[in-house]
């Protein structure tokens, strides 16, 4: 998508952003689990679709890029919600380098 064509008033998909927090389990391992960053609205396209199996299921892989006002906090391993689906955050580049857009290519896993 060409960013001199965007419109801000297609990002109609309010979605939770949130980052990764590791704690110690106390066995010299880490514990992982999400906290917000806050609510956001974006524009989700999807990009391409992969089949395959993983432990004798069958799963999709659905790679989506994800449009956002243009933030510094976004990088690889967070992930956006939205429901109960999830969004996980491969990279984050700003298309055009005029910092008014974030685009976050993210991977959804379906079952």
């Amino acid at each position: 998508m060409r960013t001199d064509t965007i419109d801000p008033g297609r990002m109609t998909a309010r979605m939770e952003l949130e980052r990764p927090v590791e704690t110690p389990d106390g066995q010299g391992g880490i514990s992982r689990a999400f906290a917000s960053a806050g609510a956001l609205w974006t524009l989700i396209e999807p990009r391409v679709a992969l089949t395959g199996e993983r432990r004798d299921e069958g799963v999709c892989d659905v790679e989506h890029d994800v449009w956002i006002r243009h933030r510094t906090d976004v990088s690889a391993g967070m992930r956006f919600r939205k429901g109960a689906r999830l969004f996980v955050v491969l990279s984050a580049f700003d298309p055009d380098e005029s910092r008014r857009y974030l685009v976050c290519r993210c991977r959804e896993t379906l079952r």
